[in-house]
């Protein structure tokens, strides 16, 4: 497993937090994910033979945040 820890930018409420949550958590090979919203972090455990940084960053950004 292979943990990442992004900042978020452009979350406004804990519905945003839980949202980009609920759907990182959701990718194949996602271990845990949680999303601050004060301290516009997230962090992220994963199979890195499954998932990459990029594909994490591309799922929020589709949500539209940014994160890096």
């Amino acid at each position: 497993m292979e943990k990442l820890e992004l900042t978020i930018e452009g979350m406004h409420c804990g519905g945003c937090a839980t949202g980009i949550q609920m759907v990182t958590e959701g990718m194949d090979g996602m271990e845990s994910s949680f999303v601050d919203l004060d301290s516009k972090k997230g962090t992220f455990e994963f199979d890195p033979e499954k998932v990459t940084k990029e594909m994490i960053i591309d799922e929020i950004v589709k949500l539209g945040y940014t994160a890096s």
